[in-house]
Protein backbone atom coordinates (compact mmCIF):
# COMPACT_ATOMS: atom_id res chain seq x y z
CA UNK A 1 0.00 0.00 0.00
CA UNK A 2 1.20 3.51 -0.85
CA UNK A 3 -0.63 6.59 -0.69
CA UNK A 4 0.51 9.54 -3.02
CA UNK A 5 0.74 12.09 -0.63
CA UNK A 6 1.05 12.03 3.28
CA UNK A 7 -1.79 12.71 5.23
CA UNK A 8 -0.47 15.86 6.63
CA UNK A 9 -0.26 17.19 3.09
CA UNK A 10 -4.05 16.31 2.41
CA UNK A 11 -4.36 18.49 6.02
CA UNK A 12 -2.76 21.37 5.24
CA UNK A 13 -4.24 21.34 1.45
CA UNK A 14 -8.03 20.90 3.10
CA UNK A 15 -7.15 23.85 5.98
CA UNK A 16 -7.22 20.87 8.46
CA UNK A 17 -5.50 22.07 11.54
CA UNK A 18 -4.85 18.76 14.32
CA UNK A 19 -5.86 20.19 17.54
CA UNK A 20 -4.31 18.75 21.03
CA UNK A 21 -5.29 15.46 21.73
CA UNK A 22 -7.83 15.66 24.34
CA UNK A 23 -7.06 13.88 27.92
CA UNK A 24 -9.46 10.88 28.67
CA UNK A 25 -12.21 12.01 31.07
CA UNK A 26 -12.64 8.67 32.85
CA UNK A 27 -10.82 5.09 33.23
CA UNK A 28 -10.23 4.64 29.70
CA UNK A 29 -7.30 4.97 27.07
CA UNK A 30 -8.25 7.30 24.24
CA UNK A 31 -6.42 4.43 21.85
CA UNK A 32 -6.48 0.72 22.13
CA UNK A 33 -4.56 -1.73 19.81
CA UNK A 34 -5.20 -5.08 18.80
CA UNK A 35 -2.83 -6.51 15.93
CA UNK A 36 -3.27 -4.19 13.02
CA UNK A 37 -6.71 -2.26 14.43
CA UNK A 38 -6.78 0.56 16.40
CA UNK A 39 -10.06 1.25 18.87
CA UNK A 40 -10.25 5.14 19.51
CA UNK A 41 -12.60 5.99 22.77
CA UNK A 42 -15.38 8.17 21.45
CA UNK A 43 -14.11 11.73 20.91
CA UNK A 44 -16.37 13.99 21.84
CA UNK A 45 -17.04 18.04 20.29
CA UNK A 46 -14.38 20.21 22.61
CA UNK A 47 -12.75 22.57 20.47
CA UNK A 48 -10.06 24.56 22.31
CA UNK A 49 -11.13 23.04 25.37
CA UNK A 50 -14.79 24.46 25.09
CA UNK A 51 -17.27 22.09 26.15
CA UNK A 52 -19.52 22.14 22.55
CA UNK A 53 -22.95 21.25 24.45
CA UNK A 54 -26.59 21.52 23.73
CA UNK A 55 -29.40 19.15 21.50
CA UNK A 56 -29.77 19.52 17.67
CA UNK A 57 -33.63 20.02 17.17
CA UNK A 58 -33.79 22.29 20.32
CA UNK A 59 -30.76 24.60 20.47
CA UNK A 60 -28.39 23.38 17.84
CA UNK A 61 -28.92 23.81 14.27
CA UNK A 62 -27.89 21.05 12.08
CA UNK A 63 -25.03 23.25 10.43
CA UNK A 64 -23.75 23.32 13.67
CA UNK A 65 -24.15 19.96 14.79
CA UNK A 66 -22.17 18.83 11.22
CA UNK A 67 -19.21 21.44 12.10
CA UNK A 68 -19.20 19.79 15.99
CA UNK A 69 -19.34 16.15 14.41
CA UNK A 70 -15.68 17.45 12.41
CA UNK A 71 -14.37 18.59 15.25
CA UNK A 72 -15.08 15.09 16.76
CA UNK A 73 -13.08 13.66 14.06
CA UNK A 74 -9.97 16.55 14.74
CA UNK A 75 -9.97 15.02 17.96
CA UNK A 76 -9.97 11.34 16.65
CA UNK A 77 -7.12 11.99 14.61
CA UNK A 78 -5.12 14.22 17.40
CA UNK A 79 -5.48 10.96 19.42
CA UNK A 80 -4.15 8.84 16.82
CA UNK A 81 -1.04 10.97 16.15
CA UNK A 82 -0.41 11.48 19.92
CA UNK A 83 -0.67 7.73 20.20
CA UNK A 84 1.63 6.74 16.49
CA UNK A 85 3.70 9.69 16.41
CA UNK A 86 2.01 9.66 12.58
CA UNK A 87 -0.98 9.48 10.84
CA UNK A 88 0.70 7.81 7.90
CA UNK A 89 0.90 4.56 9.44
CA UNK A 90 -3.18 4.72 9.08
CA UNK A 91 -3.89 2.67 5.86
CA UNK A 92 -7.03 3.65 6.52
CA UNK A 93 -10.79 4.29 8.90
CA UNK A 94 -12.56 0.92 9.32
CA UNK A 95 -15.68 1.68 10.71
CA UNK A 96 -17.36 5.36 13.00
CA UNK A 97 -20.01 5.07 15.36
CA UNK A 98 -21.34 8.33 15.80
CA UNK A 99 -23.77 9.79 18.72
CA UNK A 100 -25.97 12.86 18.32
CA UNK A 101 -27.46 14.26 21.20
CA UNK A 102 -31.07 15.55 19.96
CA UNK A 103 -34.35 16.21 20.75
CA UNK A 104 -37.17 12.67 20.39
CA UNK A 105 -38.30 14.27 16.91
CA UNK A 106 -34.87 14.61 15.06
CA UNK A 107 -34.29 12.14 11.99
CA UNK A 108 -31.42 13.20 10.61
CA UNK A 109 -28.57 11.94 12.77
CA UNK A 110 -26.47 10.54 9.24
CA UNK A 111 -26.52 14.16 8.15
CA UNK A 112 -24.69 15.55 11.43
CA UNK A 113 -22.25 12.70 11.27
CA UNK A 114 -21.53 12.96 7.52
CA UNK A 115 -19.03 15.91 8.28
CA UNK A 116 -16.73 13.62 9.92
CA UNK A 117 -17.35 11.05 7.16
CA UNK A 118 -16.71 13.93 4.73
CA UNK A 119 -13.41 14.77 6.91
CA UNK A 120 -11.86 11.23 6.70
CA UNK A 121 -12.48 11.42 2.38
CA UNK A 122 -10.37 14.56 2.34
CA UNK A 123 -7.48 13.04 3.96
CA UNK A 124 -7.05 9.49 3.07
CA UNK A 125 -8.84 9.82 -0.39
CA UNK A 126 -10.65 6.94 -1.32
CA UNK A 127 -9.35 4.67 1.49
CA UNK A 128 -10.91 7.00 3.39
CA UNK A 129 -14.29 5.12 2.96
CA UNK A 130 -15.61 3.35 6.39
CA UNK A 131 -18.61 1.27 7.44
CA UNK A 132 -20.98 3.83 9.86
CA UNK A 133 -23.52 4.26 12.23
CA UNK A 134 -25.48 7.17 13.30
CA UNK A 135 -27.63 7.14 16.47
CA UNK A 136 -29.80 9.48 18.46
CA UNK A 137 -29.13 9.87 21.87
CA UNK A 138 -31.03 12.03 24.49
CA UNK A 139 -28.06 13.32 26.09
CA UNK A 140 -24.04 12.87 25.92
CA UNK A 141 -21.44 12.57 28.73
CA UNK A 142 -20.55 16.50 29.62
CA UNK A 143 -23.74 17.33 27.82
CA UNK A 144 -21.74 17.54 24.37
CA UNK A 145 -23.62 17.70 21.17
CA UNK A 146 -21.90 15.02 18.93
CA UNK A 147 -19.49 11.77 19.94
CA UNK A 148 -17.56 9.88 17.80
CA UNK A 149 -15.86 6.21 18.31
CA UNK A 150 -14.07 4.86 15.83
CA UNK A 151 -11.68 2.41 14.56
CA UNK A 152 -8.62 2.39 11.84
CA UNK A 153 -6.24 -0.16 10.48
CA UNK A 154 -2.58 0.04 10.68
CA UNK A 155 -0.43 0.04 7.14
Amino acid sequence: YFMEKSVYVRMKENGIVLPKALSPVGLYLPVQQCGKLLFISGQGCIENGNYLTGRVGTDVSISEASRRASICMANTLAALDQYLGSLDLILKPVKLLGFVACDNNFTQQATVINAASKLLLDIFGEQGQHARSAIGSNSLPLGLTVEIESIFELV
